[in-house]
Formats: C-alpha cells, sequence, structure tokens
C-alpha cells in the first residue's frame, strides 16, 4: 500500500509540474512581446534623446556659467545670468524685456490675425464652385517658401524708394512714402502683414480638414430648426472644431512668440530696436556677443512664459461639463 500510495503520489506530483521546456519558450515569447514595441520606438527615442532632452539639458548647464565658447575658461556663476535679468539696473534687463515687448506686439497683432482669416478662407474653400482646388493650392503655395525667400522678395516689394506697394498705393491717390521697415507703426503692420500672407495657407489647410469631418447632419438639422447660417456657424461649425481650434491657437501662438527671420531680414530689428523680438536678441546675445550663459537664461524664461501661455491656451478651450 505504502508503495502504491509512493507511486500515485510521485504521478500526480510529475502531471502538475510544467514542463521546462514550454516553460522557456513561453518566457521567450514573451520577452520577445516586450521588445517589440521598444525596437519601434528606439529610432524616435534616441532622436529625441540625442536632439531634445540633451540640448535641455546642456543648456540649462550653460546659463549657470560665464559661458564664451571662443575661451577655454567658463566660470561657473550659478544663478547670476537669471539675476541679470530681473535686475532693472542690469544692460541684459533693458535689451531683453524690451525684445519680449515687441514679442508680444507682434504676437498680439498677429495670432488674432492667424485665426480667424485663414477660417474665413477655409469656410469660403469647403463650399463647392469651379476652380475650387486651384485657389486652394494659391493660397497654399506662400506656405512652401522659406523665410529667406519671402523676407527678401518683401524688402524689395516695401522699400519705400523703389518698391512696389508704395508704387500701387501712389496709383490709388493714397501717401506713397510710406518707410515701411525703417518706421514704426508700418514696420509692424509690414511684419504682421507679411508672416499672415506668408502662413494663412497652413492654418486653412488644417481648418479645412476639420470642417470636413463635421457630419453634414449636424447642419441639415440646424436648418431643419430654422438656424441661420450665423447661427449654424455658432452653434455647429465652432463646437465641431473646437479640437482644431485648440492646435490652430497654439501652434499659431507658438510660432508668432518665436518669430526671428521675418524681423532679422526685413526690419533688421529697426528702427532703433523696436521690431527686435525675443529670438532675435537671444541670438545676438549668444552669436554675436559671445555671451551664452546670458543667452541661455534668455531663452528658459522665454520657456517659462511660453509654458504659461500654452496651459492658458489649454484651459480656454477645455470641454467644460455644462457643454457636456
Amino acid at each position: 500500500m505504502t508503495t502504491l500510495k509512493q507511486q500515485e503520489g510521485g504521478a500526480s506530483s510529475r502531471k502538475g509540474a510544467p514542463r521546462p521546456s514550454g516553460t522557456s519558450s513561453s518566457r521567450e515569447i514573451r520577452k520577445q512581446a516586450a521588445a517589440t514595441p521598444w525596437l519601434f520606438l528606439a529610432p524616435y527615442l534616441v532622436l529625441f534623446i540625442a536632439f531634445v532632452l540633451v540640448p535641455i539639458v546642456f543648456g540649462a548647464w550653460i546659463s549657470l556659467h560665464t559661458w564664451d565658447y571662443t575661451r577655454p575658461l567658463k566660470p561657473f556663476v550659478g544663478l547670476q545670468n537669471y539675476v541679470e535679468l530681473f535686475t532693472p539696473d542690469s544692460r541684459q534687463f533693458t535689451n531683453f524685456w524690451g525684445s519680449m515687448q515687441a514679442t508680444g506686439i507682434f504676437t498680439l497683432f498677429s495670432v488674432p490675425l492667424l485665426l480667424t482669416i485663414p477660417l474665413a478662407v477655409a469656410l469660403l474653400m469647403a463650399k463647392k464652385f469651379p476652380g475650387r482646388n486651384f485657389f486652394r493650392a494659391v493660397y497654399f503655395a506662400p506656405y512652401v517658401l522659406g523665410v529667406a525667400v519671402v523676407a527678401v522678395m518683401w524688402r524689395y516689394l516695401l522699400d519705400n524708394n523703389i518698391g512696389l506697394v508704395n508704387y500701387y498705393l501712389g496709383l490709388l491717390g493714397l501717401p506713397n512714402d510710406i518707410a515701411w521697415t525703417t518706421s514704426t507703426p508700418a514696420a509692424w503692420v509690414a511684419l504682421v502683414g507679411v508672416t499672415v500672407w506668408w502662413t494663412l495657407g497652413f492654418n486653412a489647410v488644417i481648418y479645412l480638414a476639420g470642417l470636413q469631418d463635421i457630419p453634414s447632419e449636424l447642419y441639415e438639422a440646424a436648418r431643419m430648426d430654422g438656424a441661420s447660417p450665423w447661427q449654424q456657424f455658432v452653434n455647429v461649425t465652432i463646437p465641431g472644431l473646437r479640437p482644431v481650434l485648440s492646435f490652430v491657437t497654439l501652434t499659431t501662438l507658438i510660432a508668432s512668440v518665436n518669430m526671428f527671420g521675418q524681423s532679422y531680414l526685413i526690419t533688421q530689428g529697426g528702427p532703433g530696436r523696436e521690431t527686435r523680438t525675443a529670438i532675435y536678441q537671444i541670438a545676438d546675445t549668444g552669436l554675436r556677443n559671445f555671451q551664452m550663459g546670458s543667452a541661455a537664461a534668455m531663452s528658459y524664461v522665454l520657456t517659462v512664459f511660453l509654458i504659461g501661455l500654452s496651459l492658458v491656451v489649454f484651459w480656454l478651450f477645455r470641454e467644460r461639463k455644462d457643454a457636456r
């Protein structure tokens, strides 16, 4: 009896024990399944670490030093570069906050235009009419040009002596001696106008894609309820474009705050320093004056402001409970 029980116990234990070969193969399969997503993410992660994380950390390190890349010694100064930006008696304070004011002026006037005009264009292009695709291409075409091409072209067009803008204004009986690039507020009008002409096509395409995703049944139901075109726009189009509006607002705001090429090439920051934006000042401080520590500190202060503006945009376009 004892032998029989031992044999039965040994048999049952052998039946309950997992097979070694099956265990190893299942573990290998699980390991491969877990590693597969990381293999697909590896190229992006390498680029992200090399071109985003490393520059962020290295830039923060530079901002804590008197960093002149032409000299071997780069003394550690701690937060001194940041303190100078908030000390009214400092030269960096005057230059940096003057450029931040110029950035604010440009952003204040360019962003509303780049939100409303492309939306109007997209609403027009969403309708069916002969030559619609041609006009879509015409509106988007300037966006494919580089900032250097756009800026040099418009610098000649806006020249107060030989420019075609003043020439045609004279033909219309308007003042034809406006110094578009060397006086304010004409310089701001030129910079904002050129930027709107150049980039409205991109926003219009994004709006157009969003308009095509709004179900046509919603417009039919609104018309059956007697809604006017304006009521359809307010109650159907705008709510349907909420995610698109959030994206366009955020990207346009970031692009406007980071404006550099138009100011550098069209007005050269003038007259005086009136149109010298924050990115212009950062580049001039770091690359021309060899004060990389101060330039890095400026860039991080600007980044904090951009983060704050982004949070405001997300808050404005959040989905409210009462709306749901």
